[in-house]
């Protein structure tokens, strides 16, 4: 699991809390929702994502535990994509700090470097030519915006309005 995704997996408070109980020692479900302070609801969901995410297991008995070895390997991991002493052009530099993993983390507020984000998605997530449904653009797009800040509708708009992509009776392309 990736560094960046493990940081958005916490930034839910619910989530935050669920897992701190399981490090506390809580072993089920109901003493994580007492111990955390959250309804059954809430402390189930947000154990559901703990566990789809791994960094929650269950042990042989159905205890619930922290998964510390995904903690090591994204650590790991993080050392070994550290930026060289030279990382390339500002605009390599940019997309490194916007773009990870093929997700956009935010979109820049500099407007020079959100137009150099979204035409790196446009080129990235479409083909010249090819003409996409408005289902097919929003679903490359959520692929993009997952666990992000900018939702696919607003980076649909901006693409259509910076001219990246063409939009027709509800069909798009990306222009060659």
């Amino acid at each position: 699991m990736a560094t960046d995704r493990l940081m958005r997996l916490f930034t839910d408070e619910t989530r935050v809390r669920a897992f701190a109980a399981v490090a506390l020692g809580a072993e089920t479900s109901e003493e994580v929702a007492r111990a955390a302070g959250l309804s059954a609801k809430d402390a189930a969901l947000a154990l559901l994502k703990l566990r789809e995410q791994g960094v929650v297991t269950a042990g042989d008995g159905g205890e619930l535990r922290v998964a510390h070895e995904v903690f090591r390997e994204a650590a790991r991991v993080e050392r070994s994509q550290e930026v060289p002493e030279n990382p390339g052009s500002r605009d390599e530099r940019t997309l490194q700090t916007f773009v990870r993993e093929g997700r956009l983390v935010r979109l820049p507020a500099q407007w020079t470097r959100k137009k150099l984000v979204l035409q790196y998605i446009a080129e990235h997530a479409f083909e010249p030519g090819v003409e996409y449904p408005e289902r097919a653009v929003n679903e490359k797009l959520q692929g993009w915006c997952e666990d992000g800040d900018v939702d696919h509708v607003t980076l649909r708009r901006y693409l259509v309005d910076l001219h990246h992509l063409e939009r027709s009776k509800g069909i798009y392309r990306r222009a060659a």
